[in-house]
């Protein structure tokens, strides 16, 4: 490189004013090597048992008095060579001791922007700032920020995507939200204690271990057995009571936030307008308290829980806020039958009702749990029900619809049935079994017209619209 491209290089980076990550971040890069040497004692550890028998005390004070002070050096150094600055148009993020990456990051192509807070993140006041990219299989992250510097960033970050002036980015600010819902943690509680995985984990951790060491008299089968299925059952309960604790959805500019978290508080957004799908579940011990859950997929971005647990009518109203006038269709025992059995689902601008597959054929196709499955057209989504214990109603808007296709296999084809299947942007199908053959074809033709007329219609989404 000659003297003048280096000159040119530097100038270049202050003009987009480089930074470093906060101070505390080599203690946590520092974890590193010592990461590896426990992942390999906790892989073989007969093989670690017996390395470590060999070492005397002064060895193994050595040894510590070696690696310490390297992971620090590590952290540090990893931490000195990591670097970041926004332009008008990216985020650039330097990183690399040895061998040197640049990502830029463009700032039309970012979903959404995460604040997220570990426990020992909290006790010392840093976050860490997740960014979901369009095409990205992972999220870039700045690991970590002070906590007012992270919030500033995100709105910064926002504001140049909305297409703010960066001299005006910097004087936005977060953009003031709504609160739509709060979970109190006792209506959480009870409802992690009315779900059936809960307890079904938790029977096979407390059976499955003695049944085996009755089998077996095998100590390391028994633990190597409960461990994960006690780890499946804490998961299921206490895990999700801590990840989904003071769960509150709120309303703002650049989509719907979500903030949860007992130990380690996370700060999400719902970005506007990229939502594939919505998932309404409700499984059997919730349904006399009228209680729902609601998912999601989006598409590059790995948030999957709009509600973890609320009554329906609140439920759908944040359902709303999210798919702009939807209605979610109503049950199938609310639709008119026929003396050739239920009626077919139509398009409606309004409310309209799930149908259930004709009985005659279905009832042998799949027995009994046929009547869970249902399907409804309405003006705005393609809507597919499932399930007769653990209800399951999903919304697919017609301008998130990629593709649509038929399918019907042999013992389907003998009584006139098929699947229609429903594909989004987010690799997800939504499908609605067991159709009469002449009703599958025609949601397949009118459903590939209301995509096409949906995604011709639909409006570009914008980051702090009438922000």
């Amino acid at each position: 490189m000659t003297a003048p491209e280096a000159t040119g290089g530097v100038a270049e980076q202050r003009a987009v004013g480089e930074r470093r990550l906060h101070p505390v971040t080599p203690l946590r890069r520092a974890w590193a090597p010592i990461a590896v040497i426990v992942g390999w004692a906790v892989h073989d550890p007969d093989q670690a048992q017996r390395q470590l028998a060999r070492l005397t005390t002064t060895t193994l004070l050595l040894g510590l008095a070696v690696i310490v002070p390297a992971a620090a050096l590590y952290g540090l150094l990893t931490w000195w060579f990591t670097h970041f600055s926004v332009t008008d148009t990216e985020l650039r993020i330097r990183t690399g001791l040895l061998f040197r990456r640049t990502a830029h990051i463009r700032l039309e192509r970012v979903q959404a922007i995460d604040v997220t807070q570990p426990l020992l993140a909290r006790i010392a006041g840093v976050a860490k700032l997740r960014l979901d990219v369009v095409g990205a299989e992972k999220k870039d992250e700045l690991a970590f920020l002070g906590e007012r510097e992270a919030r500033a960033l995100r709105a910064e970050l926002l504001a140049r995507a909305a297409g703010f002036a960066p001299e005006a980015a910097h004087e936005v600010g977060e953009a003031p939200a709504r609160e739509l819902l709060r979970v109190p943690p006792r209506v959480l509680a009870l409802s992690l204690v009315l779900t059936g995985a809960t307890w079904g984990s938790l029977i096979a951790a407390l059976v499955v271990p003695p049944v085996l060491w009755l089998a077996t008299h095998s100590l390391w089968t028994v633990i190597a057995t409960a461990a994960p299925l006690l780890g499946t059952a804490g998961a299921s309960s206490v895990g999700r009571f801590v990840a989904e604790y003071d769960w509150t959805v709120g309303e703002s500019p650049d989509g719907l936030r979500i903030d949860r978290g007992l130990l380690d508080r996370s700060h999400e957004t719902v970005p506007p307008g990229r939502v594939q799908t919505v998932r309404i579940v409700q499984p059997l011990l919730w349904r006399r308290r009228g209680w729902v859950r609601v998912e999601l997929d989006v598409a590059g971005s790995s948030n999957s829980v709009l509600v973890p647990v609320a009554p329906r009518e609140v439920a759908e109203a944040v359902i709303g806020r999210v798919l702009p006038g939807v209605v979610v269709p109503i049950a199938p025992r609310e639709v008119a039958e026929t003396a050739n059995g239920p009626v077919l689902p139509v398009v409606v601008p309004g409310l309209s009702s799930f149908a259930r597959p004709p009985a005659r054929g279905a009832r042998w196709c799949v027995p009994v749990w046929w009547r869970g499955y249902g399907v409804a057209v309405t003006g705005a989504v393609f809507a597919a029900r499932r399930g007769l214990l653990r209800r399951q109603v999903a919304l697919v808007p017609h301008a998130k619809v990629q593709s649509v296709r038929v399918t019907q296999g042999p013992w389907e084809r003998v009584w006139g049935l098929a699947d229609v299947h429903v594909d989004t942007g987010a690799d997800k199908t939504v499908t609605a079994r067991l159709r009469g053959a002449g009703e599958a074809e025609e949601l397949l033709r009118g459903q590939a017209e209301r995509s096409r007329t949906g995604r011709r219609g639909a409006v570009r989404d914008r980051w702090m619209v009438g922000g």
